[in-house]
Protein backbone atom coordinates (compact mmCIF):
# COMPACT_ATOMS: atom_id res chain seq x y z
CA UNK A 1 0.00 0.00 0.00
CA UNK A 2 3.05 2.30 0.01
CA UNK A 3 2.28 3.13 -3.62
CA UNK A 4 -0.93 5.01 -2.77
CA UNK A 5 0.79 8.41 -2.64
CA UNK A 6 2.17 7.94 -6.17
CA UNK A 7 -1.24 7.71 -7.86
CA UNK A 8 -1.53 10.72 -10.19
CA UNK A 9 -4.09 9.79 -12.84
CA UNK A 10 -6.91 7.42 -13.71
CA UNK A 11 -4.60 5.01 -15.49
CA UNK A 12 -2.66 4.50 -12.31
CA UNK A 13 -5.94 3.92 -10.46
CA UNK A 14 -6.88 1.24 -12.96
CA UNK A 15 -3.49 -0.41 -12.55
CA UNK A 16 -3.84 -0.36 -8.77
CA UNK A 17 -7.34 -1.82 -8.94
CA UNK A 18 -6.20 -4.68 -11.17
CA UNK A 19 -3.24 -5.35 -8.89
CA UNK A 20 -5.45 -5.45 -5.79
CA UNK A 21 -7.88 -7.79 -7.55
CA UNK A 22 -5.04 -10.15 -8.46
CA UNK A 23 -3.82 -10.19 -4.87
CA UNK A 24 -7.34 -11.06 -3.67
CA UNK A 25 -7.56 -13.97 -6.10
CA UNK A 26 -4.16 -15.31 -5.02
CA UNK A 27 -5.11 -14.98 -1.35
CA UNK A 28 -8.36 -16.83 -1.98
CA UNK A 29 -6.54 -19.68 -3.67
CA UNK A 30 -4.06 -19.91 -0.79
CA UNK A 31 -6.94 -20.05 1.68
CA UNK A 32 -8.62 -22.89 -0.21
CA UNK A 33 -5.36 -24.80 -0.51
CA UNK A 34 -4.87 -24.63 3.25
CA UNK A 35 -8.27 -26.06 4.16
CA UNK A 36 -7.82 -29.11 6.35
CA UNK A 37 -9.11 -32.58 5.73
CA UNK A 38 -12.29 -33.34 7.62
CA UNK A 39 -13.90 -30.11 6.41
CA UNK A 40 -16.11 -29.59 3.38
CA UNK A 41 -14.16 -28.18 0.46
CA UNK A 42 -10.99 -29.99 1.49
CA UNK A 43 -7.96 -29.90 -0.75
CA UNK A 44 -8.04 -32.47 -3.51
CA UNK A 45 -11.81 -32.72 -3.71
CA UNK A 46 -13.18 -32.85 -7.24
CA UNK A 47 -16.38 -34.08 -8.84
CA UNK A 48 -16.15 -37.72 -9.78
CA UNK A 49 -18.12 -38.16 -13.00
CA UNK A 50 -17.14 -41.60 -14.13
CA UNK A 51 -19.96 -43.96 -13.18
CA UNK A 52 -18.98 -46.68 -15.61
CA UNK A 53 -20.32 -48.18 -18.81
CA UNK A 54 -23.22 -49.95 -17.13
CA UNK A 55 -24.78 -46.67 -16.01
CA UNK A 56 -26.94 -44.14 -17.81
CA UNK A 57 -25.08 -41.71 -20.04
CA UNK A 58 -27.19 -38.96 -18.49
CA UNK A 59 -24.89 -39.20 -15.48
CA UNK A 60 -25.32 -38.44 -11.80
CA UNK A 61 -28.71 -37.59 -10.37
CA UNK A 62 -30.35 -39.86 -12.94
CA UNK A 63 -31.11 -43.56 -12.87
CA UNK A 64 -29.41 -46.20 -14.96
CA UNK A 65 -31.18 -48.88 -16.96
CA UNK A 66 -31.71 -50.91 -13.78
CA UNK A 67 -33.36 -48.04 -11.95
CA UNK A 68 -30.32 -47.38 -9.76
CA UNK A 69 -29.95 -43.82 -8.55
CA UNK A 70 -26.44 -42.50 -9.15
CA UNK A 71 -25.44 -39.59 -6.93
CA UNK A 72 -22.70 -37.05 -7.49
CA UNK A 73 -19.67 -38.28 -5.57
CA UNK A 74 -16.78 -36.53 -3.88
CA UNK A 75 -13.27 -37.62 -4.80
CA UNK A 76 -9.93 -37.05 -3.12
CA UNK A 77 -6.29 -37.35 -4.13
CA UNK A 78 -5.20 -39.31 -1.05
CA UNK A 79 -6.46 -40.70 2.27
CA UNK A 80 -6.95 -38.04 4.94
CA UNK A 81 -4.15 -37.33 7.43
CA UNK A 82 -4.83 -38.41 11.00
CA UNK A 83 -7.03 -35.84 12.74
CA UNK A 84 -9.01 -37.83 15.31
CA UNK A 85 -7.76 -38.02 18.89
CA UNK A 86 -7.59 -41.71 19.77
CA UNK A 87 -6.22 -41.09 23.27
CA UNK A 88 -8.84 -38.71 24.64
CA UNK A 89 -11.98 -39.21 22.59
CA UNK A 90 -14.38 -42.07 21.85
CA UNK A 91 -16.23 -42.07 18.56
CA UNK A 92 -19.70 -43.25 17.57
CA UNK A 93 -21.57 -43.08 14.27
CA UNK A 94 -25.32 -42.71 13.84
CA UNK A 95 -26.62 -43.94 10.48
CA UNK A 96 -30.01 -42.45 9.59
CA UNK A 97 -31.99 -44.19 6.87
CA UNK A 98 -34.12 -42.18 4.48
CA UNK A 99 -37.07 -44.52 5.09
CA UNK A 100 -36.76 -43.98 8.85
CA UNK A 101 -34.79 -45.58 11.65
CA UNK A 102 -31.25 -45.19 12.95
CA UNK A 103 -28.33 -47.51 13.61
CA UNK A 104 -25.81 -46.52 16.29
CA UNK A 105 -22.26 -47.82 15.86
CA UNK A 106 -19.36 -47.81 18.30
CA UNK A 107 -16.12 -47.10 16.41
CA UNK A 108 -12.87 -48.76 17.53
CA UNK A 109 -10.64 -45.72 17.12
CA UNK A 110 -8.06 -46.86 19.66
CA UNK A 111 -7.53 -50.20 17.90
CA UNK A 112 -7.80 -49.34 14.19
CA UNK A 113 -7.24 -45.56 14.13
CA UNK A 114 -6.49 -45.18 10.41
CA UNK A 115 -9.67 -46.96 9.38
CA UNK A 116 -11.85 -45.03 11.82
CA UNK A 117 -10.15 -41.77 10.84
CA UNK A 118 -11.08 -42.45 7.21
CA UNK A 119 -14.70 -43.25 8.08
CA UNK A 120 -15.07 -40.16 10.29
CA UNK A 121 -13.57 -37.98 7.57
CA UNK A 122 -15.92 -39.22 4.87
CA UNK A 123 -18.95 -39.05 7.18
CA UNK A 124 -18.16 -35.49 8.27
CA UNK A 125 -17.89 -34.43 4.65
CA UNK A 126 -21.31 -35.86 3.77
CA UNK A 127 -19.82 -38.49 1.48
CA UNK A 128 -22.36 -41.12 2.55
CA UNK A 129 -25.41 -38.84 2.32
CA UNK A 130 -27.79 -40.34 -0.23
CA UNK A 131 -25.70 -43.47 -0.75
CA UNK A 132 -27.60 -46.78 -0.85
CA UNK A 133 -27.18 -50.25 0.59
CA UNK A 134 -26.43 -51.66 -2.84
CA UNK A 135 -25.68 -55.27 -1.84
CA UNK A 136 -27.73 -56.91 0.91
CA UNK A 137 -27.57 -60.69 1.31
CA UNK A 138 -29.74 -62.41 3.96
CA UNK A 139 -27.81 -64.37 6.58
CA UNK A 140 -24.61 -62.63 5.50
CA UNK A 141 -24.28 -58.85 5.40
CA UNK A 142 -25.50 -55.43 4.16
CA UNK A 143 -22.96 -53.47 2.09
CA UNK A 144 -22.93 -49.74 1.34
CA UNK A 145 -20.58 -46.79 0.81
CA UNK A 146 -20.53 -46.65 -3.02
CA UNK A 147 -22.10 -43.51 -4.56
CA UNK A 148 -22.45 -45.27 -7.92
CA UNK A 149 -24.57 -48.02 -6.40
CA UNK A 150 -22.70 -50.64 -8.40
CA UNK A 151 -20.08 -51.88 -5.93
CA UNK A 152 -17.23 -50.42 -8.01
CA UNK A 153 -17.12 -46.83 -6.75
CA UNK A 154 -14.87 -45.21 -4.17
CA UNK A 155 -13.42 -41.94 -2.83
CA UNK A 156 -10.54 -41.69 -5.33
CA UNK A 157 -7.92 -43.32 -3.11
CA UNK A 158 -7.21 -46.64 -1.43
CA UNK A 159 -5.50 -47.51 1.84
CA UNK A 160 -4.06 -50.63 3.38
CA UNK A 161 -5.76 -53.15 5.67
CA UNK A 162 -5.66 -52.54 9.41
CA UNK A 163 -6.26 -55.52 11.68
CA UNK A 164 -6.36 -55.97 15.44
CA UNK A 165 -6.39 -59.40 17.13
CA UNK A 166 -9.26 -58.35 19.39
CA UNK A 167 -11.51 -57.42 16.48
CA UNK A 168 -13.23 -60.25 14.63
CA UNK A 169 -16.41 -60.88 12.66
CA UNK A 170 -17.71 -62.93 15.55
CA UNK A 171 -21.25 -61.60 15.86
CA UNK A 172 -24.17 -59.92 14.21
CA UNK A 173 -23.71 -56.15 13.76
CA UNK A 174 -19.97 -56.12 13.09
CA UNK A 175 -18.95 -53.16 10.88
CA UNK A 176 -16.06 -53.85 8.52
CA UNK A 177 -14.40 -52.51 5.38
CA UNK A 178 -15.28 -53.96 1.99
CA UNK A 179 -12.40 -54.35 -0.45
CA UNK A 180 -11.30 -56.08 -3.63
CA UNK A 181 -8.37 -58.00 -2.18
CA UNK A 182 -4.71 -57.07 -2.38
CA UNK A 183 -3.27 -55.17 -5.33
CA UNK A 184 0.49 -54.86 -5.63
CA UNK A 185 0.74 -56.14 -2.08
CA UNK A 186 -1.49 -53.39 -0.68
CA UNK A 187 -5.05 -53.30 0.59
CA UNK A 188 -7.84 -51.76 -1.46
CA UNK A 189 -9.97 -50.10 1.22
CA UNK A 190 -11.79 -46.91 0.32
CA UNK A 191 -15.31 -45.89 1.31
CA UNK A 192 -17.34 -49.10 1.10
CA UNK A 193 -18.22 -50.99 4.27
CA UNK A 194 -20.62 -53.68 5.41
CA UNK A 195 -22.55 -54.73 8.51
CA UNK A 196 -22.88 -58.43 9.30
CA UNK A 197 -26.18 -60.23 9.89
CA UNK A 198 -24.40 -63.28 11.33
CA UNK A 199 -20.87 -64.19 12.51
CA UNK A 200 -18.51 -64.43 9.53
CA UNK A 201 -15.12 -65.21 11.01
CA UNK A 202 -13.82 -66.35 7.63
CA UNK A 203 -13.47 -62.64 6.82
CA UNK A 204 -11.07 -61.97 9.72
CA UNK A 205 -7.54 -60.74 9.17
CA UNK A 206 -6.23 -63.40 11.56
CA UNK A 207 -6.37 -67.19 11.54
CA UNK A 208 -8.05 -69.03 14.40
CA UNK A 209 -4.54 -69.70 15.75
CA UNK A 210 -3.97 -65.97 16.12
CA UNK A 211 -1.49 -65.69 13.25
CA UNK A 212 -2.11 -63.11 10.54
CA UNK A 213 -3.70 -64.49 7.38
CA UNK A 214 -2.07 -64.35 3.97
CA UNK A 215 -4.47 -61.91 2.36
CA UNK A 216 -3.13 -62.68 -1.09
CA UNK A 217 -5.12 -65.89 -1.00
CA UNK A 218 -7.69 -65.40 1.77
CA UNK A 219 -10.47 -62.89 2.22
CA UNK A 220 -9.38 -60.28 4.79
CA UNK A 221 -11.49 -57.38 6.02
CA UNK A 222 -10.76 -54.67 8.60
CA UNK A 223 -13.27 -54.56 11.46
CA UNK A 224 -13.69 -51.00 12.76
CA UNK A 225 -16.98 -50.92 14.65
CA UNK A 226 -20.04 -52.67 16.03
CA UNK A 227 -23.75 -51.89 16.14
CA UNK A 228 -24.80 -51.08 19.72
CA UNK A 229 -28.34 -49.89 19.02
CA UNK A 230 -30.81 -50.22 16.16
CA UNK A 231 -30.36 -53.88 15.39
CA UNK A 232 -34.03 -54.01 14.37
CA UNK A 233 -33.33 -51.29 11.80
CA UNK A 234 -30.40 -53.32 10.47
CA UNK A 235 -32.78 -56.26 10.06
CA UNK A 236 -35.18 -54.05 8.09
CA UNK A 237 -32.69 -53.17 5.32
CA UNK A 238 -34.10 -54.40 2.04
CA UNK A 239 -32.51 -57.43 0.41
CA UNK A 240 -30.77 -56.51 -2.85
CA UNK A 241 -28.60 -58.24 -5.45
CA UNK A 242 -26.85 -55.52 -7.53
CA UNK A 243 -26.55 -57.93 -10.44
CA UNK A 244 -30.30 -58.37 -10.88
CA UNK A 245 -31.91 -55.45 -9.02
CA UNK A 246 -34.20 -53.08 -10.93
CA UNK A 247 -34.56 -50.51 -8.13
CA UNK A 248 -32.18 -48.74 -5.78
CA UNK A 249 -31.37 -50.08 -2.34
CA UNK A 250 -32.33 -48.43 0.93
CA UNK A 251 -30.89 -44.93 1.15
CA UNK A 252 -28.64 -43.52 3.88
CA UNK A 253 -29.96 -40.07 4.73
CA UNK A 254 -26.81 -39.11 6.60
CA UNK A 255 -24.15 -40.41 8.99
CA UNK A 256 -23.47 -38.28 12.07
CA UNK A 257 -20.28 -38.70 14.09
CA UNK A 258 -20.48 -38.29 17.85
CA UNK A 259 -17.51 -37.76 20.17
CA UNK A 260 -17.39 -38.44 23.90
CA UNK A 261 -14.70 -38.08 26.54
CA UNK A 262 -15.74 -41.37 28.12
CA UNK A 263 -16.95 -44.64 26.52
Amino acid sequence: MVFINRIKNKNNLKILFISLLSLMIVACNISLANESYGQKGATGKVDLLNPGSTLSSEGYGKTDTRGVLVIKAQSYDAPPPMFIDTDKEFYYAKIELDKGGTILIELYSNKVPKTVNNFVFLSNNGYYDGVTFHRVIPNFMAQTGDPTGTGTGGPGYQFDNEFHPDLTHDAKGIVSMANSGLQNGKGTNGSQFFITFVPTKSLDGFNSSGTEKDCRYDSCHSVFGKVIDGMNVLDSISTRDPGTATTSGDIIKTITIQKHNTP
